[in-house]
């Protein structure tokens, strides 16, 4: 079953004639319809399903998905918490997927059922972010798209990294002096560093007086 199929309140169902409108999926979806949802990883092996969904009540957002190995792992049945960032919801097959080899996962930090671990213990934190390659300080959000391929070791991290990259380098090559003293921008791409370099060493600078300099002009 997939979370449409565990839809109880039509919150996927697509009305139509004139007024037809998507609803709130996928981008916003009900806690109780992900939970029983398959996970596999990005060599389209089954590693589980979804068990709980756990919350942290201090920031509201989502912190971890506990999921189940057991069945391949051959250890009966054992929890893993997952945080939220490491997974990727393929909308097209309705399900998750972890980018996590199979043999990698007999490693992870996992719990028995009865016996939870403090989720809000910081070092327990650091083993399961560390684990999964993802940043506890910045528990993010799963990627979302129609396939199982993502960037990164696990659930789009590396894609989400990889996009601010683009963005830095893109700023400066229009010449945008993001990294100066904030004194305005160059005219083209060489004079727009040259003056954030300027400004980020003596933050005095003015734009204008700096283009005239280099283009050689005596002072005034």
């Amino acid at each position: 079953m997939s979370y449409t199929d565990r839809d109880k309140y039509g919150i996927y169902q697509r009305q139509s004639g004139a007024s037809s409108r998507p609803g709130p999926g996928p981008s916003i979806m009900g806690a109780d319809t992900l939970i029983g949802d398959g996970v596999v990883n990005a060599g389209e092996e089954d590693l589980g399903d979804i068990k709980e969904i756990m919350l942290d009540m201090q920031t509201g957002q989502v912190a971890y998905a506990v999921l189940s190995f057991g069945g391949f792992l051959g250890i009966g049945e054992k929890l893993f918490a997952v945080p939220w960032s490491a997974l990727h919801l393929d909308t097209v097959n309705e399900r998750f997927v972890l980018n996590v080899d199979k043999a990698r996962l007999k490693n992870a930090p996992g719990f028995d059922p009865g016996a939870w671990p403090d989720m809000s213990d910081v070092n327990w934190a650091k083993q399961i972010h560390t684990f999964y390659g993802t940043n506890a300080q910045q528990p993010g959000v799963p990627s979302m798209g129609p396939s199982v391929a993502m960037g990164g070791m696990v659930g789009g991290a590396g894609s989400r990294s990889g996009a601010s990259a683009g963005n830095l380098q893109s700023g400066m090559g229009t010449g945008n002096v993001q990294s100066g003293a904030g004194t305005g921008s160059g005219t083209g791409g060489d004079l727009g560093n040259a003056t954030g370099d300027l400004g980020s060493q003596s933050g005095t600078s003015t734009p204008g007086m700096r283009g005239k300099k280099n283009l050689g002009d005596s002072d005034i």
